[in-house]
């Protein structure tokens, strides 16, 4: 008897699941442009729907912000050389340019893979994505960069 209860409870929740399912995405969707960030209870007709856009706006906030971090550590690095020898400031604009090439590497991973499982979980659960969600993943992507580069015991 439990058996059978708990067979049409799933039933009945599946069909529910496939029903929201069969219109996802809405037949109007366009993808949103890239650095719109709307208010969701404003505007739904903003929302991220397919993989795509959200690897897509993630992978480019993620790129973005760690510019801005790699950016701000070379310029302590070039403040730090202020006084120095002549001849330390031949190389060091060789300094922003190595910074911002390894952060845009860094980036482009850790943007590729959190864009991925974002998108792929709420593909999976056939919802919208405010613009808002990869905007603060790519920021959590750089605090944790930042988080990771001090050396504590026990670290990550």
């Amino acid at each position: 008897m439990g058996l059978c209860r708990a067979r049409s409870t799933y039933v009945g929740l599946m069909s529910q699941v496939s029903a929201k399912c069969r219109d996802y995405p809405p037949s109007d969707y366009r993808s949103p442009r890239f650095p719109l960030l709307y208010w969701p209870p404003h505007e739904k007709n903003y929302a991220i729907y397919s993989l795509w856009d959200s690897w897509r706006f993630t992978a480019t906030w993620t790129l973005i912000i760690y510019v801005l971090f790699h950016l701000s550590a070379a310029a302590v690095a070039l403040f730090m050389q202020i006084g120095k020898k002549r001849s330390t400031w031949k190389y060091i604009w060789a300094v922003p340019v190595i910074y911002v090439v390894v952060g845009g590497i860094e980036a482009v991973f850790a943007g590729s893979i959190v864009g991925l499982v974002l998108g792929a979980v709420y593909t999976s659960g056939c919802y919208g994505m405010s613009t808002w969600i990869p905007f603060i993943w790519s920021w959590i992507n750089a605090l944790m960069l930042v988080v990771s580069s001090f050396s504590i015991q026990g670290g990550l």
